[in-house]
């Protein structure tokens, strides 16, 4: 089965061929990384809109529910009024981390602030 994309239908053999394909996909979108980023500790659905400034509730929407269908993310609602709800970093989030670390300290190397 093909996964969605921020480009559209990923081909199943391509994600066969290559798996940077399929992770990739899992992270595609302006906003991802950033929320991963910031869910290194559990946060609100309105730290989180703070935290990434310039993104609508709407995307921080999608992008959450995106990130929770591929397992990257865990939701937990509490029933109380009103009612509450914190993300945090899934398994495949907290395997993804270290990940996220490296491109942090490659982009303090190499990125255009840098030059």
């Amino acid at each position: 089965m093909a996964r969605s994309s921020f480009e559209g239908e990923i081909p199943a053999e391509q994600i066969e061929v290559c798996p940077v394909t399929d992770a990739q996909n899992m992270i595609a979108g302006k906003w991802k990384i950033i929320i991963l980023w910031h869910l290194r500790e559990t946060r609100r659905f309105g730290e989180l809109q703070r935290l990434v400034p310039g993104i609508s509730k709407a995307i921080l929407t999608s992008q959450l529910r995106e990130l929770e269908r591929d397992q990257m993310i865990h939701r937990q609602v509490y029933q109380e009024v009103p009612p509450k709800v914190e993300y945090s970093l899934a398994e495949a989030g907290l395997q993804f981390f270290p990940i996220l670390e490296k491109m942090g300290e490659w982009g303090k190397k190499y990125g255009v602030r840098n030059k």
